[in-house]
């Protein structure tokens, strides 16, 4: 009893009790200033992949090919009118096909596999954990584009690449199984070229 009384009383095993009390705080400190890092690195990859997704759609082949190939001069629009707001509302393309989302879509629901696997294989470039059930391109009028245009496409849309669906795991999230879902990222441009599989 005497030794345990002398041990409590003895200076020397102070400094060891504080280190352990204070290593933890001190591991977690370190561990969230790396875990800022490595997410602001997630985040810009993400966002640099929907830039990089939305330039190469802007220069290259419509993911919705009849949207590219609709010839607006057959509709009756004489040749070198621009396009109308009312003939061209908006159309979404995902993995699966694209749709009309704001009538009317002329040409809309040809899809282009090719297109659309050449986009996802420039953006994961960027970011490798893009799937393609991340990504959603969106063509909405824009008031480019004329009737009848011999070198592309009638309308020349504003072309929005959404990434979604994407997470980021801290450190401490591969012991508690915990991760952070990451918000949507967009970026959106208008039509350049749009008839070619290959971009600059």
């Amino acid at each position: 009893m005497k030794q345990l009384l002398r041990l409590a009383k003895d200076p020397r095993a102070a400094v060891g009790a504080e280190f352990a009390l204070v290593l933890p705080i001190f591991l977690l400190f370190v561990l969230g200033i790396v875990d800022v890092g490595r997410m602001m690195w997630t985040w810009n990859r993400a966002e640099k992949a929907a830039q990089m997704g939305v330039r190469y759609a802007a220069v290259t082949e419509m993911v919705d090919s009849g949207l590219g190939d609709h010839n607006y001069f057959d509709d009756g629009l004489p040749r070198g009118n621009p396009i109308p707001d009312t003939s061209f509302g908006s159309a979404t393309c995902t993995s699966s096909g694209c749709t009309c989302d704001v009538d009317p879509c002329p040409g809309i629901g040809t899809f282009s596999t090719a297109a659309f696997d050449n986009l996802i294989a420039r953006m994961r470039a960027i970011m490798p954990e893009i799937q393609a059930g991340n990504v959603t391109i969106e063509y909405s009028y824009s008031g480019l584009g004329y009737s009848g245009d011999p070198y592309g496409p009638d309308v020349n849309p504003l072309i929005t690449v959404k990434l979604s669906g994407l997470n980021f795991q801290p450190s401490l999230g591969y012991v508690f199984g915990v991760t952070v879902d990451l918000p949507p990222f967009a970026s959106t441009l208008s039509m350049e070229d749009g008839r070619y599989a290959i971009s600059n």
